[in-house]
């Protein structure tokens, strides 16, 4: 990732910043679609080199990244968030300044309590069922290994594309997003969110440089 552009979000007191990241991050995904590979990848990267900051925790920064600038002008973010000019600020593209620093941003899926509360019951269910115990001790049993509610990660509602186009259904997500320190570069695809990809329940490390 040789290449970046910095995207700096302008919130005022009508457009709140998260309001804000929800239509700017849409508006790249957008992008990063209609730019994707055959195999359904995404040749730029994003990054938030803002990520831990107080109030909104993905501050109000996104960076795209990319192998070279022809595929940085290529995307052409300017044009996505033509209607949103008032409220972005886009840097032209830069070289990456050379560094020893990685990190991958994942999607990470994070079950709320709610959600955790109705995978309990009917894993109860399943287990009563199955071994003919009430469903009370089959509650108390499954409760040992209650996984507990994350909500600490930062997110950002979007709508997936794919999902509006295959299933007819486009209803928001949280879009949940960790930063993993890496020891070093690490080469791989990334979605269409510009995220490092996930396959096969492992985590494919993907990296950008950190700066």
């Amino acid at each position: 990732m040789n290449y970046y552009q910095d995207v700096t979000l302008l919130p005022d007191s009508t457009v709140p910043l998260d309001f804000l990241w929800q239509k700017v991050y849409q508006q790249i995904h957008i992008a990063l679609v209609d730019n994707q590979s055959q195999q359904g990848e995404s040749p730029i990267a994003v990054a938030f080199p803002e990520y831990g900051s107080v109030g909104f925790r993905l501050g109000k920064k996104i960076r795209l990244h990319a192998n070279t600038q022809g595929e940085l002008e290529q995307l052409d973010v300017a044009k996505w968030l033509a209607r949103l000019a008032d409220y972005v600020h886009i840097k032209s593209i830069q070289q990456a300044p050379a560094q020893s620093v990685f990190v991958s941003y994942i999607r990470r899926h994070v079950k709320g309590k709610s959600r955790i509360e109705t995978d309990m019951q009917k894993k109860a269910q399943l287990w009563s069922e199955k071994t003919g115990q009430s469903l009370e001790i089959s509650l108390a049993v499954l409760s040992k290994s209650k996984p507990k509610a994350n909500n600490r990660l930062p997110f950002i509602w979007v709508e997936s594309l794919h999902a509006k186009n295959t299933e007819g259904s486009g209803r928001p997500f949280p879009l949940f997003i960790e930063r993993v320190m890496a020891m070093s570069e690490q080469k791989g695809p990334f979605n269409c969110y510009g995220l490092s990809q996930v396959a096969n329940g492992s985590d494919l490390i993907a990296t950008v440089p950190h700066f």
